[in-house]
């Protein structure tokens, strides 16, 4: 039967791949039953179809709308999206009135609920699981600890400020200043991660609103750009050609299976064996300061990201304001430049440790569960280790449910780990001195995989 066959009396599915000169799916009204042969089919770049509850979707024209951006969900293009689905919409069912119009069928009732023989009975649990972490409150925030959190970055800003009013600029005050500001910067960088996640307020809006606020006015950078990239991480981390986090630019070759590929193709970009020790030349040092930054302005200058862009304004619009009389103008950009190198290092550090030692591999089509677990790690709790990296030693927890207020990723991590062993998926934690030796470790492994290749295959 055509793309608007109405399901039979039969068992067998009525065929629904009948696709229109717009990019649309038959069964208009969702009538129409497919097999996950049918839409396994409808994963390319102008014919994108995906399945959530069971319910198909033809989300062709409409990804190029999507909020999260066209990428995060064309990501999903002919699979199920339903853990997805649910794990980035703290309000699934307001979002639900946007995919009405979309729907296009469902599937076949021999077909099963998981696609690409996903363990079905690990898919359910870790359901309870969500339905229990639900029920219990664990994805409310408590607005004293967001306010107290936002209160100590803006004490810092105007501690850093005011040693330079009482003690002047010299040397010593100079740097304890630069420090003070990395500090604050690093945590606000924490905090707009929260916002940006949708993790502190009930509504939606007031999370974007102040997401903007956080990111653009205390850091000067674009939370649209911050949402379009990050959110590709979240929905398939360590997978190559959709984590954007992963995409070296072929200074690096990342995970056991890229350097061979490399090898064998005899690409050498860069000497591949020495990276764990270029690292720290290119690194830390300069994903901050030199690219992203160049990636925030050229994103909102071709996106014609006017809004995002005026927030960012702001920013350099009081740094300079605030440090012009003590520094003057090339000396207040010395110090905003000094400040981001050394919050570079603080972000890269604690970003990489829980993601650059794990797998790292081409899509794979895991359930939510695994997927995420196989990608990330968590760091030993203590107090230092949860304000130094804004809670993201829980890495495992946050990726696992991303809306989730991160004080209450330590009541959560028990109930993971326990469905993890009672699945068989390793869950790995590390201290934070070994999370860091393992990033340098990894990148030598690979380096080292990569002149093996090179030479001998």
């Amino acid at each position: 039967m055509g793309g608007g066959g109405q399901q039979t009396e039969s068992s067998e599915p009525a065929k629904g791949d009948g696709v229109g000169p717009d990019g649309g799916g038959g069964g208009r009204g969702g009538s129409a039953v497919y097999t996950w042969e049918e839409v396994q089919r409808h994963c390319h770049r102008g014919d994108q179809w995906l399945v959530i509850d069971r319910k198909v979707y033809n989300i062709t024209q409409w990804a190029k709308r999507h909020p999260g951006g066209i990428r995060v969900i064309s990501h999903f293009a002919g699979e199920d999206a339903t853990e997805a689905f649910v794990a980035f919409h703290p309000d699934p069912h307001f979002v639900r009135k946007f995919l009405k119009p979309l729907l296009i069928g469902e599937l076949a009732t021999t077909e099963p609920s998981q696609d690409h023989g996903k363990n079905a009975a690990l898919v359910q649990d870790f359901q309870a699981l969500r339905d229990r972490v639900e029920s219990e409150g664990l994805l409310r925030a408590r607005p004293l600890f967001f306010s107290l959190y936002l209160g100590h970055i803006l004490l810092l800003e105007a501690l850093a400020l005011g040693l330079l009013w009482v003690w002047g600029t010299s040397w010593s005050v100079t740097l304890l200043c630069s420090l003070m500001l990395a500090t604050s910067q690093a945590q606000a960088g924490w905090l707009q991660h929260d916002y940006g996640h949708l993790s502190v307020c009930k509504k939606s809006s007031w999370n974007h609103k102040l997401h903007k606020f956080v990111i653009g006015h205390l850091k000067g950078a674009s939370a649209n750009w911050w949402n379009h990239r990050h959110f590709q991480h979240h929905a398939k981390p360590n997978i190559f050609r959709k984590d954007p986090d992963i995409n070296s630019l072929h200074v690096f070759v990342l995970g056991d299976k890229q350097p061979v590929e490399y090898g064998v193709k005899k690409l050498k970009y860069m000497p591949y064996h020495y990276q764990h020790q270029y690292f720290f030349l290119i690194g830390p040092p300069l994903i901050v300061p030199v690219f992203f930054n160049i990636q925030i302005f050229r994103t909102m200058f071709s996106q014609r990201d006017w809004v995002d862009l005026a927030w960012s304004m702001s920013f350099y619009l009081r740094f300079f304001c605030c440090y012009y009389p003590f520094f003057g103008f090339f000396g207040s950009v010395a110090l905003i430049s000094f400040v981001r190198f050394l919050e570079s290092h603080w972000f890269v550090w604690v970003t990489q440790m829980s993601h650059l030692p794990m797998e790292m591999d081409h899509e794979r089509h895991q359930d939510w569960l695994t997927m995420q677990l196989s990608a990330t790690c968590n760091i030993e709790q203590s107090t230092f280790n949860d304000w130094f990296s804004g809670h993201l030693n829980f890495q495992i927890e946050h990726h696992l449910f991303p809306t989730m207020p991160r004080h209450n990723y330590h009541l959560v991590a028990p109930l993971v780990r326990a469905l993890c062993e009672k699945h068989g998926v390793p869950y790995q934690v590390k201290t934070l001195q070994k999370g860091m030796t393992d990033v340098v470790r990894s990148l030598k492994k690979s380096g080292d995989l990569w002149l093996d290749a090179y030479h001998h295959k």
